[in-house]
């Protein structure tokens, strides 16, 4: 076998199931042989967004995605997928083709690891036959351990040709949790039990492990709320009366109250990364902090108590040592349930307006609450997309079990939604995969619900069509009013059928339920489906800092 055919095989023992590809990459044939599905996608970063989705989703069970595609322009045209898999911490393995060691280093040939090692855990070419079992096997440990990111394997074609006479120097690789020490677990949880108005700070890195029972569990011993973060989302079931919903930088009202007031925050499986799509914690607060990464402690915000190992495993070690500090004392105490709930109706009672408005065109807010009421929550998995449509869906729809909503966006590709969910159908063939977009959005990306179609993974896309790119009325005034700057036109639905799904236009609130119905039936009948909803720009979001 040659080197190709031998990844082929690595893939094939580490259990890999299919390729999110982009012609041309020796690999595709090589792992079509092995018995490993290829999927093309319509350009390098939606097959990058569908590895991406599938691996958020199966992570926990020890399943990745990777994408594979040309050098050169392929691998420079993939740069700002990963770049948003490194910011999301998202492990997809990459191994693009490679222009030959004999032109690797002259320019202006495009270097893989010399321009990807910011952007990636691990980047390494392969320049020898030789070294192909013990690179596969040292890209596999990179990628399921430490720190969830992208990892690079680069293939130059003349190393890969030769003769692999055996994998000696490769076994699939372990995962390995760390655990904190003891004496810093009892500092912490004593440091919770004894606050005034604690709060859970939960990110993705609960996903990941596996521990939103743990969550959940450590929640109510200490009857302790939680918020999640954007990528956290669905890390525990938002109808909880603990549950504060998620921070975006948009988020219910409660989890501005909790970060507000909150004098003790535990933040677990999180790398409190500052971002422009999120929340900043305020100052005097003390800081408890997991993380699987030691690097996060301390990198943003002080940290009073830092915590390095798996969320699931410090999550275990501190309800046994809060129950140790409380036992079940604070079991029958509602007040803090209490204290959430009166916020939240608070909160609701503000919206309802917009919520059931019946505005023409329709509001936002409207189409997101006859989504809620829509969709059955425990087999919908729901993403956003990047601006205002995130804005107005986070705080609003309700997450229930785990990955039922795929929050994204340290960075914040346009379009990045539709590959999202192609990935998570791939992964939850069974589940009703849906994103929610805006009309710019859909501009980037729309060409890959072709993909959906001949993939055979069926998905629906919502767009809200208001022609225009929302908020740059404010942002461009003078360009918007005389040049009509960020305004844009487009029959979706049409696109859609042109593309080989079924295009659903609606027009009046009281058609989003019957269109979200249509497009569940076509689904399961393995048809694509996208609802053009026609829109206004709505500039009033869930923000209540002050």
């Amino acid at each position: 076998m040659n080197g190709y055919d031998a990844i082929a095989q690595m893939l094939k023992q580490e259990g890999f199931e299919w390729l999110a590809c982009f012609p041309a990459n020796p690999l595709i044939e090589a792992v079509a042989k092995a018995g490993i599905r290829p999927i093309v996608f319509r350009q390098e970063r939606g097959g990058i967004m569908a590895a991406d989705g599938y691996s958020r989703l199966m992570a926990s069970q020890g399943k990745y995605g990777v994408f594979a595609c040309q050098g050169g322009p392929g691998a420079e045209n993939a740069f700002g997928g990963f770049a948003q898999t490194w910011a999301d911490g998202v492990p997809v393995l990459f191994i693009p083709d490679g222009p030959g060691t004999d032109k690797a280093d002259i320019k202006p040939y495009f270097s893989g690891p010399a321009n990807y090692q910011h952007i990636t855990k691990w980047a390494v070419s392969i320049t020898s036959g030789d070294r192909i079992p013990a690179l596969m096997r040292r890209a596999m440990s990179a990628l399921k351990n430490g720190r969830p990111g992208p990892v690079m394997l680069e293939m130059h074609r003349d190393a890969m040709q030769g003769e692999i006479a055996s994998l000696d120097g490769f076994a699939p690789a372990e995962r390995y949790r760390t655990v904190p020490p003891a004496s810093e677990i009892e500092r912490a949880a004593k440091k919770l039990v004894e606050a005034n108005k604690p709060v859970i700070w939960a990110g993705q890195g609960v996903l990941y492990s596996g521990a939103t029972e743990e969550l959940k569990e450590l929640a109510e011993l200490a009857q302790i709320p939680v918020i999640t973060t954007m990528p956290g989302k669905s890390a525990i079931d938002e109808r909880h009366p603990l549950s504060l919903g998620a921070a975006n930088r948009t988020a219910p009202k409660p989890v501005w109250t909790w970060l507000k007031e909150s004098d003790v925050l535990f933040a677990v499986g999180a790398s409190l990364t500052k971002t422009n799509y999120g929340i900043d914690l305020p100052a005097g607060k003390t800081i408890i902090h997991s993380s699987n990464n030691v690097e996060d402690i301390s990198k943003e915000y002080e940290t009073e108590i830092g915590l390095a190992g798996d969320a699931r495993e410090t999550l275990r070690l501190m309800i046994d040592a809060v129950r140790d500090l409380v036992g079940d004392s604070r079991s029958g105490d509602t007040s803090v349930k209490e204290a959430v709930a009166q916020v939240r109706q608070e909160w609701q009672d503000e919206w309802q307006p917009l919520l059931n408005s019946n505005m023409n065109p329709i509001n936002p807010y409207r189409l997101v609450n006859e989504i809620n009421k829509a969709v059955d929550h425990e087999n919908t998995i729901m993403t956003h997309d990047a601006g205002h449509p995130r804005d107005q869906i986070m705080p609003f729809y309700t997450a229930t079990v785990p990955h039922s909503y795929i929050g994204w966006g340290k960075t914040t590709h346009l379009g990045y939604g539709i590959g999202l969910m192609i990935g998570a159908k791939v992964a939850q063939p069974e589940k009703f995969c849906v994103n929610f977009m805006g009309d710019a959005a859909f501009g980037m990306a729309g060409l890959d619900i072709e993909t959906s179609v001949r993939s055979g993974n069926p998905i629906t896309t919502i767009v809200l069509d208001n022609g225009t790119m929302g908020g740059y009325n404010r942002s461009l005034p003078t360009a918007m009013e005389q040049f009509g700057a960020g305004n844009m036109t487009g029959d979706y639905a049409k696109i859609a059928e042109g593309l080989g799904a079924t295009g659903i236009t609606v027009d009046k609130p009281e058609g989003i339920g019957p269109a979200i119905d249509q497009a569940r039936r076509l689904n399961s009948e393995g048809k694509s489906a996208l609802i053009d909803v026609k829109t206004q720009q709505e500039m009033k979001f869930s923000v209540y800092a002050d």
